[in-house]
């Protein structure tokens, strides 16, 4: 979709084409109500005001939607098809798919949510390392370094939406 037809669309249809961004009501609601933006970087400039505003509960509403990384997305939602794209590089390694189920169990166990990262352009390496390193967080900072990767997902998603 172009910044145009976004711009032009009605409150409700713009708001199904950005929810797979994140499905947060509020952030959705207000990057919507935001419109006309002028340019794709008004409306990103919104939209991370108002991802930078985002509690737990939000987060936790957004973590609801997402698959575990390393396990492809199942379904032809616009979200399941963004995850795989945003997972491309992770690759079918089988050590490596193997190495990050484990790690997602262990996340789990430790944090009680999905491990969650922008996985647009790393590798499964890249991942794994990164999941690793987080593993030793603790809650409020691993807390804080999700809403920091969400935020990210969600403009990342939300400028390949608006130029698309």
């Amino acid at each position: 979709m172009t910044l145009e037809s976004f711009n032009a669309q009605s409150h409700d249809a713009a708001a199904a084409a950005i929810r797979p961004c994140a499905d947060i009501d509020r952030w959705v609601d207000a990057v919507v109500a935001g419109r006309p933006y002028d340019t794709v970087d008004d409306a990103l400039t919104l939209a991370d005001r108002e991802a930078r505003t985002w509690d737990a509960s939000d987060v936790d509403a957004a973590l609801a939607h997402h698959p575990r990384i390393g396990e492809r997305a199942g379904g032809d939602s616009a979200e399941a098809a963004l995850s795989r794209t945003e997972q491309a590089n992770v690759g079918a390694d089988a050590d490596a798919q193997r190495a990050l189920l484990e790690g997602n169990r262990t996340y789990e166990e430790r944090f009680g949510r999905v491990f969650l990262i922008r996985a647009a352009g790393r590798s499964a390496d890249e991942i794994l390392a990164e999941l690793q390193r987080r593993l030793t967080n603790d809650a409020e900072t691993e807390s804080t370094e999700v809403a920091e990767q969400l935020r990210e997902i969600a403009l990342l998603r939300l400028e390949g939406t608006l130029t698309a």
